[in-house]
Formats: structure tokens, C-alpha cells, sequence
């Protein structure tokens, strides 16, 4: 879709300052590449690697480890639902088939308007809270099929922009870094030293 913005190659210069090596700035600035698009796009990734002196193949072999960097367009919300084990045992797939319903969409498909995409997905870590789901990788536990409905009527009506985002955002406040810190010889352990 697009390259990183003037204002987003900024901020990736910013963040690239934080480290020893340019590299090791890449899994930030492809979160923010998908912040900006809601997705990271191929052009996307040229223009990183370009800023990190690295290969484009380096950046799409970084990121497509990663299960939450996303390639294609996806809906304002991406709802993951959790069918390991531990939900399995307790009702996932019934609410999997439930949301599909509700949706009218199959798990890895996006809703027509483009508001929800549906996906079903490995562990997430909340298997005493089982069956659990998250939306733009915010959790929502022992979920039912009302708990479902009303959290997606509630997500249309605009009722939850507070606490969940459009997909892509990571974080509601950026982290940054003093000007002056890289001449200051202090590092990051010192930092934390001094506290």
C-alpha cells in the first residue's frame, strides 16, 4: 500500500537511535508501519529495510515469524478467538461457530464493511480464563455467546474505542527518548541502575 509517512520516518528514526545497530529496530518499525496502514505492506517493507540498511528479505522473513504483523488489509477490529486445548475443552469451537454465525463470515474472513475480521488461532495465554478471545490483542475472558454478541453490537455501535483501538495500534502513548540521550554515555542499564 504505502511507504512509512514523513511524520512515521521520523518516529522509526527516533527508535532506531535507542539501539547499538539499526536492525534491532526493525520489530518496532514494523509495528509501526502497521500502525499507520493497518497492515504492513510490501512497499511497506522496502522502505524499512532501506532505513535499517538491511535486505527486504530480512524484513519479510523478521516479520512473518510473527503472528500479529498482518500482510493484507484486515478488519477495524481482528477478533481471535482461542481454540487450544484448555478453551477446546470448554466451549471454543462452539463460540468459533458461533461468532462465524454472527458475523457471516468463516475464521480468516473479514466482515463486507470491513469492520470485523474473524480469526481462529493458537494458544493466547489465557487458558484459566478459558474460553478466551482477543480483539486488536486486547483479552476478553470466559467468553459466552451473549458475552459475543453484545461485545460485537457494542464494537459497531462505537462503544468501545476506549478500549480497543483500531487494529494495528500497540500502544495509546508512544515511548520516547530524550534528545540529548545518546549524549549523555548513559545506557539503558544505567537508567535502571540510577533508579
Amino acid at each position: 500500500m504505502s511507504r512509512l509517512t514523513d511524520a512515521n520516518v521520523a518516529i522509526a528514526k527516533e527508535i532506531v537511535g535507542r539501539y547499538p545497530r539499526p536492525k534491532s529496530a526493525l520489530i518496532p518499525i514494523l509495528h509501526l508501519a502497521q500502525e499507520q496502514d493497518g497492515h504492513v505492506s510490501n512497499d511497506a517493507m522496502i522502505h524499512i529495510a532501506e532505513l535499517l540498511g538491511v535486505t527486504p528479505a530480512e524484513v519479510y522473513g523478521t516479520a512473518t515469524f510473527y503472528e500479529m504483523f498482518k500482510f493484507e488489509p484486515v478488519g477495524r477490529y481482528c477478533i481471535n478467538v482461542c481454540t487450544n486445548i484448555s478453551c477446546q475443552l470448554v466451549g471454543a469451537w462452539e463460540l468459533l461457530e458461533h461468532a462465524e454465525h454472527r458475523l457471516g463470515v468463516k475464521a480468516g474472513g473479514t466482515t463486507d464493511d470491513g469492520t470485523f475480521t474473524l480469526e481462529d488461532v493458537e494458544c493466547i495465554a489465557a487458558c484459566t480464563e478459558a474460553p478466551a478471545l482477543q480483539v486488536n490483542y486486547r483479552f476478553r475472558y470466559r467468553v459466552t455467546n451473549d458475552d459475543f454478541d453484545r461485545l460485537v453490537d457494542d464494537l459497531a455501535a462505537g462503544k468501545l474505542g476506549d478500549e480497543f483501538p483500531p487494529h494495528g495500534t500497540l500502544a495509546r502513548v508512544r515511548q520516547r527518548t530524550p534528545q540529548n540521550w545518546a549524549d549523555t554515555g548513559r545506557t539503558a542499564q544505567a537508567e535502571v541502575d540510577a533508579r
